[in-house]
């Protein structure tokens, strides 16, 4: 008989003007002095204004990391620690992307627990919760607002690290649609599709679980209908179904695990520091067609998911249309193909299967997976297959 557990550390608050609740929320955790973390372009957007403003008005001091990188670096979230305890900072709020997040999830872990990044990286190795973190996402891509995980750049190695721990999620997630509608449309395309692969690496990975599962099937439905529009003509209603879409994907995935495709885009993203939406999104449709034998029946209901036609259609056929479909939608939001990247040089596609064999993902790939198939698939990807 199947039996698992599941359960959610984070408390989501949804809704337009959710973002205004970060001070209440800070004080019920007990914040005296609270580290806003978040890039200089989501400061310079406004994007933290109401978050200032809830934490004046709670009688909160804040203090300020700014230095967020793409792929973030062990050392920045060294430096941010160190910021951070000088300041006697006892709350976290991220506001961004997942960079932001997992920045801030990292610094949590090093208050609480010191040494280096390093040494926490891994399942499930942490002593005791982080430093209280609220989380407040500002792309629908990432759902590291509700994830246990952090992934960091080791900066020597060029090799992503994850700490992947429950004891690692935000305490709170302010979710709120609002701090879509500003988001270019290369970005809202990138993380877009880094939801959807989520989505679907959470619903056919080994891990998968009925819980995660229905997660799962609802995050392909609202990100399949909602994110065309988003990209090309937004609107409020868009934003809301991506912002939805993107955490519930978040919690699919964060509580079954991804697959193939991530292992293959975190290789990418520590090589070449390519944006991780984008890497995800030149590697689906490949990555999804190799995995098809392995459960046709699940890569048909990712094709109903989607809302494409599978009427008539054997369960093989169905699963066929999934690929087609996942691909047509990264051509519609504009998502070029790998060979239009002209930092993925082919010669290093030996060393980035190597580093994806080791990814701590790979055994929950529904397909057995080896440095060889690795390599197959990053070719066929650049040759556009």
């Amino acid at each position: 008989m199947l039996q698992y557990t599941f359960s959610l550390p984070t408390t989501i608050r949804f809704g337009v003007g959710a973002v205004k609740e970060a001070g209440v929320c800070a004080k019920s955790l007990g914040a005296t002095h609270v580290m806003i973390v978040a890039d200089q372009g989501v400061i310079r957007a406004g994007l933290t204004r109401d978050v200032e403003t809830s934490l004046r008005d709670a009688d909160i001091p804040y203090t300020y990391y700014d230095k967020i990188v793409p792929n973030p670096r062990d050392y920045h979230c060294v430096e941010g620690y160190e910021t951070a305890r000088a300041a006697g900072i006892d709350c976290l709020v991220a506001v961004g992307g997942g960079s932001s997040m997992d920045t801030a999830k990292a610094i949590g872990t090093l208050l609480t627990h010191g040494g280096k990044v390093q040494d926490w990286c891994g399942a499930d190795k942490l002593l005791r919760p982080i430093t209280p973190l609220i989380a407040i996402p500002t792309t629908a891509g990432t759902g590291s607002e509700v994830t246990p995980f952090a992934v960091v750049t080791d900066s020597e190695t060029h090799v992503k690290l994850n700490i992947f721990d429950a004891k690692a999620a935000p305490k709170i997630a302010l979710v709120d649609p609002t701090m879509l509608m500003g988001l270019p449309p290369h970005i809202m395309a990138a993380t877009g599709i880094d939801a959807m692969t989520h989505a679907v690496e959470a619903y056919t990975c080994k891990l998968a679980v009925p819980h995660t599962d229905a997660y799962a099937l609802y995050a392909i439905k609202l990100i399949s209908k909602n994110l065309r529009n988003a990209v090309n003509n937004r609107s409020l209603d868009a934003c809301t179904g991506m912002m939805l879409g993107s955490t519930i994907a978040g919690i699919a995935f964060g509580y079954s695990d991804v697959a193939a495709v991530h292992c293959m885009a975190e290789a990418l993203g520590g090589r070449y520091d390519l944006p991780h939406g984008v890497a995800n999104a030149i590697l689906l449709p490949t990555v999804t067609a190799y995995n098809l034998p392995t459960n046709t029946k699940k890569y048909a209901d990712v094709a109903e998911a989607m809302g494409l036609d599978v009427t008539g259609k054997t369960a093989e056929e169905a699963a066929a249309a999934c690929v087609d479909g996942l691909r047509q939608l990264c051509t519609d939001v504009d998502i070029k193909p790998m060979r239009e990247h002209p930092e993925i040089k082919p010669e290093d596609f030996h060393a980035l299967s190597v580093a994806a064999m080791a990814n701590v993902s790979t055994p929950s790939n529904p397909r057995e997976m080896t440095v060889e198939a690795f390599e197959e698939l990053f070719q066929k990807a650049y040759a556009g297959e």
